[in-house]
């Protein structure tokens, strides 16, 4: 008897087909790693609310998949209990997986944020991952064609999932679906079930006190003989992004050749409470009601005092007085975006959260970006070229209005372009969002061009964007395209040489000098602008990957077919032939021309803009004008290329890392 209770406390292994059972995990012997750790009341916390982090957390056994070294994998079962807990009521990054995987280690090299802790850029998709995930997703990723921001989905080797739902469950009673919230902050359990005959994965997920549900939420066939190694290790993967959540494991159970023990849910650890608990009323029962009211006024008009003083409380430093009509008061901020409410939110990446919001005396709508800088280097330098910035005035730029500091943040105020970021139209398979068509396009990649002319060569400084993608391009009401996020910018002045700096930018958009010697210059913009016109002629991501799990640049892909005389063939198929084929040819060429390795046979953006005009005839390019391999370019200079689309990158030689301090 004493053996048999213990075996309900730690992992068992029967001779006849492996199991075991967490009711908690408290005394568990699991592998752990990054954040992941088991607290005192007996869960396990993959992410404890820090921002960027991941989480893994195995059972330590391997299992024994197969009756036989070249057998097939049999039948298994397993039962979880699970909760994410945010906090944000409407908004979490990113969701859990359940993972079989040749073990931890194999994760090591995996990534934070829309990776999960699975993968990275350069794995993903590989057969060589042997990876089985079962992920319970909270964030719409348009790389991973991502059907919303709460489904389940099956993942092999790739967070690109085979099969995907909404979260829920079908009612036994009457076969109805019910919706169920990732992010609900409760307590749900998911079953897992492969038959090994029929090669069938199923994935069932209900609220916690409910029985498993008869009919499951996906199904989907699959042998993974062809998969999972041996051996392979069991456990859960986890990450987050700008937000700070925190997700649980409660309970667990696994079974090999048989159902896996159901999970006794009156024994699980109970989940931590947010915020203080309700207030009690016996005191003010007991106590007379007029020392209630006096001790209750001056109790909460003191906690308001003293909220209101830490609510608006700024940094704010002596040198900033010349700064002070862009600088913004964060009280005024605060009201501006409803208290930084998650349903202002209008999106998350790398650089942190933005806001909608009106400024309530103007009435002006506002997008108001918080980003985190670590130390106050550099900081006055940093302030005095936004403030820089403000001052320009253009038709196809993102004004930004100015600034403010609070804390560990800085809050960047610009206008607000009512039709999102191009990249959106580009990928976004949501419904009801319009496809842009080549007209749409054409002008707005004119509109870019116009504006990165006068940054370059008609205001009073020589200004770098450094940042130039489809997600740092706005689009106005009339869908008209506004460069904007200045927050990587460098400013000189004209006839100056820039200073050499590390390098910042996006991984896919940066030109080869740039990460040999760090040089920002006008002409490394012109090269991402190049990759920028050919991502939205062609509707495809600066990076692509192929069936087999290659990667290849898209530039190399467009002048594979500019050799071949195929070159409309690159053309992106939303547009359905729908399109000028002169115009487009025409647009690629220059495209090809500004993405070149080599900066001397890249065109001004004075020149671009002519070509784009009409004014100025293309010049006619030869093979051995364009006669290169990007990606094989760069890798003899030591960068390894990775698709990290939604977030700006700081590359060194051979390595690339998250871009820091909010710039």
């Amino acid at each position: 008897m004493l053996f048999l209770f213990l075996g309900l406390l730690a992992p068992s292994a029967a001779t006849d087909g492996d199991q075991f059972l967490y009711t908690g995990f408290a005394g568990a012997n699991l592998t752990l790693d990054g954040a992941a750790t088991v607290t005192a009341a007996g869960l396990v916390e993959l992410t404890n609310g820090s921002t960027h982090q991941k989480g893994h957390a195995f059972h330590p056994a391997p299992l024994r998949l197969r009756g036989s070294p070249k057998g097939t994998v049999r039948s298994f079962s397993v039962a979880f209990v699970f909760a994410i807990v945010s906090g944000y009521l409407d908004f979490s990054t990113h969701g859990l997986a359940l993972v079989v995987a040749p073990g931890i280690k194999s994760l090591s090299t995996a990534l934070t944020d829309q990776y999960m802790g699975l993968t990275n850029a350069k794995d993903d998709g590989k057969d060589t991952n042997h990876m089985l995930a079962v992920e319970l997703d909270t964030v719409q990723n348009i790389e991973f064609k991502d059907m919303n921001a709460n489904h389940v989905g099956i993942d092999i080797n790739t967070l690109t999932s085979l099969q995907s739902n909404e979260t829920g469950y079908y009612h036994d009673n009457n076969g109805s679906f019910q919706n169920l919230s990732l992010i609900s902050r409760e307590a749900m359990q998911v079953w897992v079930d492969y038959d090994g005959e029929a090669t069938q994965i199923n994935v069932t997920i209900a609220p916690l006190a409910m029985v498993k549900p008869k009919r499951p939420l996906i199904s989907y066939i699959y042998n993974l003989s062809t998969v999972l190694a041996e051996p392979s290790y069991i456990g859960f993967s986890s990450a987050t992004g700008p937000g700070n959540s925190r997700h649980y494991v409660l309970g667990w159970s696994f079974g090999m050749n048989k159902p896996a023990p159901v999970i006794d849910i009156a024994k699980l650890p109970k989940l931590p409470q947010l915020g203080s608990k309700p207030r009690s009323k016996v005191l003010e029962i007991t106590l007379p009601i007029a020392s209630a009211a006096l001790v209750l006024t001056v109790g909460i008009a003191v906690v308001l005092l003293v909220r209101r003083r830490l609510r608006y409380t700024e940094l704010r430093e002596d040198w900033e007085s010349e700064f002070g009509p862009h600088r913004f008061a964060y009280k005024d901020l605060f009201h501006a975006t409803k208290g930084f409410k998650d349903k202002h939110l209008l999106g998350a990446g790398g650089f942190g959260m933005v806001y909608r919001g009106e400024l309530q005396k103007s009435r002006v709508e506002v997008a108001v970006k918080k980003v985190s800088h670590g130390s106050k280097q550099g900081m006055k330098e940093f302030i005095a070229e936004i403030v820089s910035i403000g001052r320009i005035r253009h038709r196809n730029l993102v004004q930004l209005l100015g600034y403010c500091r609070r804390k560990d943040e800085l809050i960047l105020v610009y206008d607000y372009m009512s039709n999102g970021s191009l990249d959106k139209y580009l990928y976004s398979e949501e419904d009801g969002l319009t496809t842009l068509d080549w007209a749409q396009r054409f002008r707005i990649i004119k509109g870019v061009a116009s504006g990165l002319h006068f940054l370059h060569e008609r205001w009073e400084k020589v200004v770098i964007h450094r940042d130039i993608k489809t997600s740092n391009v706005l689009l106005d009401k009339e869908m008209n395209g506004r460069l904007g996020d200045f927050g990587l910018a460098k400013l000189y002045e004209h006839g100056a040489n820039p200073q050499t700096t590390r390098v910042v930018g996006t991984t896919g958009y940066l030109a080869p000098e740039l990460v040999r010697t760090g040089k920002a210059t006008p002409l490394t913009d012109v090269f991402a602008f190049g990759t920028f016109m050919l991502e939205v002629t062609c509707g495809q991501r600066p990076i692509k990957q192929d069936e087999q799990g290659n990667q290849f640049l898209l530039v190399d892909w467009v002048l594979q077919h500019w050799h071949n005389g195929s070159l409309l063939e690159v053309v992106d198929p939303k547009l359905r032939g729908e399109h000028n084929s002169d115009e487009v040819r025409f647009v690629l060429q220059i495209g090809l021309l500004c993405a070149h390795p080599s900066a001397t046979a890249r065109p001004s953006m004075q020149q671009v803009l002519q070509y784009l005009d009409g004014e100025t005839l293309l010049p006619e390019m030869t093979r051995a004008d364009l006669s290169f391999n990007m990606l094989a370019l760069l890798q003899r200079k030591g960068l390894h290329v990775m698709s990290w689309p939604c977030s700006s990158t700081m590359v060194s030689a051979g390595t690339i890392s998250d871009l820091s301090g909010g710039r």
